[in-house]
């Protein structure tokens, strides 16, 4: 006689089931959000570390010069974002392997295109420029490739909700400097600094391969272009004008209240550095996670987004109240002479994270719904009005003034987002609801 087959739990009771699969999903969402935040502190400890000991290694007029080479490639990056590896996110997480893998060849091989046509450009503006500045630029410009690339597997491996790669990536990327640092620090240039720090990044670009066995095809990067032009064009759009509306407003500042007030803003900023870092870490999977829930269980997109901006927004509320209670000999051992102006600009720069965390709830969900048009309608809205509030704000009150006037337009920001993203989602059920005919 046959040996009876166990019965599991499931099959016992059914009801359990759904709560156990609800249980996995959210061990599964809980995972790549962990993994999410130690990719990006892992990203933000490399960054900090290059700083300070590039600083100390060349001066301040040396870092200068290294610092613009820095802010260039946080513009490129941007560009290739929005191009490459934006639609990747928003278009293949959660996918079948097979398409994943398909998609992620197209897009990394996007980001190396853009790479090889801008760093082109920053050689030859580099060699023509000469002097101090231009081999800084030319350097750049050899090592765009390898430094979009690293880029762009980190995205990649989210949308695969394989988080642990992309900090593993990071982390071989760190590993890297060290010794790449030390051998700069010889040599003592700039443009060493540079060559080192995009040389260790090209280490972890050829690890990304390793780990993921998918040749980048820069080949078909026209195709991946063409396929996105919805999204990607938009996006690309969107990125810029999110870094550029914050250069104006730095320029600006300076020019009305003088320099000292763009550093007393900037050591504000500073001191909610390591929570901005938790929000850019939470940026890295909010997108992928939000594209999951509307394949999933698309009547919860809402829900999952109202939950994430205004989780964001209460945990920037508290570590502002956490900062007011600071003493003053631990500010200033923190930013040193630049405590005590930027600690009057504590409560409206707290305001504007807080405004944008709000706001970057309903973004997530837009992007998850490839609202390509409404999205970037609220981006520029949101820079334009970043500037305006910034800058009017410096003319009638100074660094108070502008602090408290991108807070103001932080949270109008975050209004027309979810104005935004409630329109979207009535668009959606509307196409849904199948059409009733009567007889």
């Amino acid at each position: 006689m046959p040996a009876e087959e166990p019965t599991t739990t499931e099959e016992a009771n059914p009801r359990t089931a759904p709560a156990a699969s609800a249980g996995s999903a959210r061990r599964a969402f809980v995972g790549r959000l962990s993994w999410g935040l130690a990719d990006q502190a892992a990203s933000s400890i490399s960054n900090f570390a290059v700083g300070v000991y590039v600083a100390r290694s060349l001066g301040v007029t040396a870092f200068g010069v290294f610092s613009l080479a820095w802010v260039t490639y946080g513009v490129v990056l941007n560009v290739s974002r929005g191009l490459a590896t934006d639609p990747l996110v928003v278009r293949f997480s959660g996918v079948p392997d097979a398409s994943w893998r398909g998609a992620a060849a197209r897009s990394s091989g996007t980001a190396l295109g853009v790479g090889a046509a801008i760093g082109a450009a920053c050689l030859a503006v580099g060699l023509a420029l000469g002097g101090r500045v231009g081999p800084a630029f030319a350097c750049l410009g050899v090592m765009l490739p390898g430094l979009l690339l690293q880029d762009a597997w980190r995205y990649a491996f989210f949308a695969a909700g394989a988080g642990r790669k992309a900090f593993v990536n990071d982390v071989v990327w760190g590993v890297a400097l060290v010794p790449a640092m030390v051998v700069a620090a010889r040599v003592g240039s700039v443009a060493a600094f540079v060559l080192a720090w995009g040389a260790s990044a090209t280490v972890a670009a050829g690890y990304g391969y390793v780990q993921s066995g998918i040749l980048p095809r820069v080949t078909r990067a026209r195709a991946w272009l063409r396929e996105q032009r919805d999204l990607g064009y938009r996006y690309l759009v969107e990125n810029v004008s999110l870094s550029g509306a914050s250069q104006l407003r730095a320029y600006g500042l300076g020019a009305i209240a003088g320099v000292g007030a763009v550093g007393a803003v900037r050591g504000a900023e500073l001191l909610l550095g390591p929570f901005l870092a938790v929000l850019m870490g939470l940026s890295l999977v909010t997108v992928a996670e939000a594209a999951r829930v509307l394949r999933q269980t698309p009547h919860q997109l809402g829900r999952f987004c109202l939950l994430l901006g205004g989780g964001q927004a209460a945990a920037a509320l508290l570590w502002g109240g956490a900062l007011l209670l600071m003493p003053d000999r631990l500010g200033g051992f923190v930013l040193g002479g630049v405590w005590h102006s930027a600690a009057q600009l504590i409560v409206p720069v707290t305001f504007g994270v807080a405004g944008a965390g709000l706001g970057t709830g309903a973004a997530a969900g837009l992007r998850a719904l490839a609202a390509a048009r409404r999205s970037l309608r609220c981006q520029l809205f949101a820079s334009a009005c970043y500037v305006a509030g910034g800058l009017g704000g410096a003319v009638l009150g100074g660094t108070v003034g502008s602090a408290w006037g991108v807070a103001a337009a932080t949270v109008c920001a975050s209004a027309v987002w979810w104005l935004h993203l409630r329109s979207a989602l009535r668009e959606r059920h509307h196409h849904l609801i199948p059409e009733v005919r009567t007889p």
